[in-house]
């Protein structure tokens, strides 16, 4: 298929089928665009939508956030899981403001320097924020354009340079449509051509897909899952941070966790710790949120 016919078809499936979400809207912050991104990662939509609207409610701008205590940010962050996204970003908040006078750098470069901002994040504000024609490569923009173009079922573990340079070049040549198409090209990984049982009597670009065309091989070659959520030391580590989110005074270090193996309990709080997360008295007695 040749990138122009993949391009329409792509963007003219998208223009029907795009999901209406706040951080895609016209006019949108671009330090709105940034946290939708930190939230959005390893997480599902549904469940950051409400996290993402009280948070900004709460604190809409750099400065804003800047100004909060780490404990209230992690309080506010909840149970989205990954909670060093929530020191990140306020960590990322404070250097902007003090740095870029509270407002995102448009820059790719300098917006690589910010506090866990990588890649992928770097490349998905300068797109979605600011304009910029810059390939945005997320997994589901991997795994559409792998089966697509290459007939492979699923990208490889790591981005390849190989990968970097073929999105780059089905990138359409105005700015704003090369925007469109990687949002486009993100949406229809998440809604048609998913990972597991992807629908593709329902994909506008079937007909020209190489691995469509070569019957789909390796379809049953899923990726490893990640390992079970339940009993491991990110419950653990979970478990402990609900407990200190629920109060504003310290806990005894003894009573963390009840109910959990000891040793378990004692790594899940060095980690915490290790982490910001969790601040501990020096004599270790008692432990409280940052």
């Amino acid at each position: 298929m040749r990138a122009i016919d993949l391009q329409s078809a792509v963007l003219g499936w998208y223009d029907d089928n795009a999901r209406d979400l706040p951080w895609r809207q016209a006019g949108t912050d671009p330090w709105a665009v940034l946290v939708s991104e930190v939230m959005l990662q390893q997480t599902p939509v549904a469940r950051v939508l409400p996290a993402y609207r009280a948070w900004l409610q709460r604190w809409p701008s750099a400065p804003v956030l800047a100004a909060a205590p780490v404990a209230e940010v992690i309080r506010q962050w909840g149970r989205l899981g990954y909670p060093r996204r929530a020191i990140r970003l306020h960590q990322t908040a404070t250097v902007v403001t003090a740095d870029h006078g509270g407002r995102l750098p448009e820059d790719y470069d300098a917006l690589r320097r910010l506090p866990g901002v990588g890649e992928y994040t770097a490349a998905a504000v300068s797109v979605f924020a600011f304009g910029s024609r810059l390939a945005v490569l997320d997994t589901n923009v991997r795994r559409v354009l792998g089966r697509a173009i290459r007939g492979e079922a699923f990208p490889p573990l790591r981005l390849t340079d190989a990968e970097r340079a073929a999105a780059t070049a089905l990138l359409p040549a105005e700015a704003e449509t090369a925007a469109r198409w990687s949002v486009a090209v993100m949406e229809l990984g998440a809604l048609v051509c998913t990972a597991r049982r992807p629908s593709c009597h329902a994909c506008p670009v079937v007909a020209g897909c190489a691995w469509e065309a070569a019957g789909t091989p390796g379809a049953d070659d899923r990726p490893l899952r990640r390992q079970p959520y339940p009993g491991t030391d990110r419950q653990c580590r979970g478990v402990i941070l609900a407990q200190l989110r629920e109060t504003d005074t310290p806990i005894p270090t003894a009573d963390a966790a009840p109910g959990w193996p000891a040793v378990q309990r004692a790594r899940a709080l060095d980690s915490l710790v290790a982490d910001g997360l969790v601040a501990s008295t020096p004599d270790g007695r008692l432990l409280t949120l940052p």
